[in-house]
């Protein structure tokens, strides 16, 4: 098990992570999430030990983070870190050497990962031949190439297109099956849903939101309601609690305060003969997101 336990970070006077903890158990994807500069990549570099923490300490199956434990660790960032004069293979060979693969080791799985990812004949390419896509997959398979039991995942979906995106995915739930804990970082919410059980939302270093995702959207107010059909919209817009409607293609969405809102749209979508949908359903991870930080993910 990952344990981060009350960790701080500080540059100067200037708090960057502050008292921050959370737990991430064998076979988990954990989301970790806030918008830029809100804390997370210096949490990831205490996390793997480039930082100290002021305070509060991190362990890994009850041990401190050092190169005794790192071979164990994968790291994919957001940036790209690629050395692109390298092949493909020089590449994998570098870094699976400084995690303790032998060059055996390394062929194998370079050779499964590259077949898995649909690039099987890019082994003697250089980097810098390849597009960015690729360069992406090239920048994961060193990330697992040594099949880590902890994975920490910066926008790992950068620069991909939904056909791979769906591989990426695939993959983290493979590792996560056989047992690696994920820390998973998207500016897409939506793959978070899928992905994570377990969610904190950092702000400006602060938890301001954490706990099980299901649970958090249950817990939250507001609601949205689906109607399909001839409804008195302007009535709808009238009644106290609806914050908003919004009208799309072939449907009503209504957006309520809270769930005792539900019955007084019910009361006037009932009076109409042919509605065939009334569904009741809890708010995006996106809109709980922008209510607690006051802002969307990109900015």
């Amino acid at each position: 098990m990952l344990k981060v336990e009350n960790i701080s970070k500080y540059y100067g006077d200037f708090c960057a992570v502050d008292n921050l903890s959370f737990t991430v158990s064998p076979g988990e994807i954990f989301g970790l999430l806030g918008v830029n500069g809100a804390g997370k990549t210096t949490t990831f570099r205490m996390i793997i030990g480039l930082l100290e923490p002021a305070h509060g300490k991190v362990t890994l199956d009850g041990k401190k983070i050092d190169y005794s434990v790192t071979d164990t660790i994968g790291f994919l960032t957001e940036e790209r870190s690629l050395l692109t004069k390298l092949t493909v293979k020089e590449q994998c060979h570098y870094y699976g050497i400084l995690k303790g693969m032998t060059v055996k080791e390394i062929d194998d799985r370079l050779d499964e990962l590259l077949t898995k990812f649909g690039i099987p004949n890019y082994k003697n390419k250089k980097i810098k031949e390849l597009s960015k896509g690729n360069q992406q997959k090239i920048q994961f398979i060193t990330a697992i190439l040594n099949k880590p039991r902890l994975l920490i995942c910066d926008e790992p979906f950068s620069g991909l297109d939904p056909f791979n995106v769906e591989l990426f995915k695939e993959e983290l739930k493979s590792m996560a099956k056989n047992g690696s804990m994920i820390i998973f970082s998207t500016h897409r919410m939506e793959h978070v849903e899928l992905f994570c059980k377990k969610i904190v939302v950092l702000k400006e270093g602060k938890d301001v939101l954490s706990g099980d995702l299901k649970d958090i959207k249950r817990k939250y107010r507001k609601k949205n309601i689906l109607i399909k059909g001839d409804v008195d919209i302007e009535k709808i817009k009238k009644i106290e609690g609806v914050l908003e409607v919004i009208t799309k293609p072939d449907e009503y969405e209504i957006k309520i305060a809270d769930e005792s809102v539900k019955d007084k749209v019910f009361k006037i979508v009932s009076k109409s003969p042919n509605i065939s949908k009334f569904v009741v359903e809890e708010p995006s991870l996106n809109e709980i997101f922008i209510d607690k930080v006051g802002e969307t993910y990109e900015n």
